[in-house]
């Protein structure tokens, strides 16, 4: 064989199993969100009270981590919402890996918080379930007259 071709051959081995350990990697860090969009309602309360929470529980997150590199994982929140006008908070529940960090304010353009932490590495299928509080006070009023807040809510699952 003459030397070019053993140096294609060589170069075609490498960019096959370069693209398969990547691909071997983004496949050991997953994260999903089931349970569709949730909608929420404000509703009138009280003059001078708080308005009621509104709590919804219908969505949880999967996830899982890879075996490598051997450090702990975590899953920040965060969210975008144009004009916000109610508070909206989300709290992970019953985690089966990892540790669940205290209720998270979801406010418009804020950084991405901790959600669940200290996830260890290969962590396959671990899932929580996700509980969201929205409220707001007399004064902000109810969602038929101000109108919805839409929320883009991302979770990230990173490196600790």
């Amino acid at each position: 064989m003459n030397r070019s071709f053993k140096r294609s051959i060589f170069l075609f081995t490498f960019f096959i199993g370069f693209v398969f350990l990547i691909s071997a990697e983004a496949i050991g860090q997953r994260i999903r969100v089931r349970g569709g969009d949730p909608t929420m309602t404000i509703t009138t309360g009280i003059a001078g009270g708080q308005l009621q929470d509104v709590i919804n529980t219908d969505c949880s997150l999967r996830y899982t981590t890879p075996r490598n590199p051997n450090r702990r994982w975590k899953i920040t929140v965060g969210t975008i919402c144009l004009g916000q006008s109610f508070y909206l908070s989300v709290v992970a529940t019953n985690a089966t890996r990892g540790t669940e960090e205290p209720e998270v304010s979801l406010s418009d353009g804020s950084p991405a918080v901790d959600l669940v932490t200290s996830i260890p590495r290969n962590s396959n299928n671990a899932r929580c379930t996700l509980q969201y509080t929205a409220s707001a006070v007399f004064a902000q009023g109810n969602s038929n007259d101000v109108g919805n807040d839409v929320h883009t809510v991302t979770y990230t699952l990173q490196l600790e």
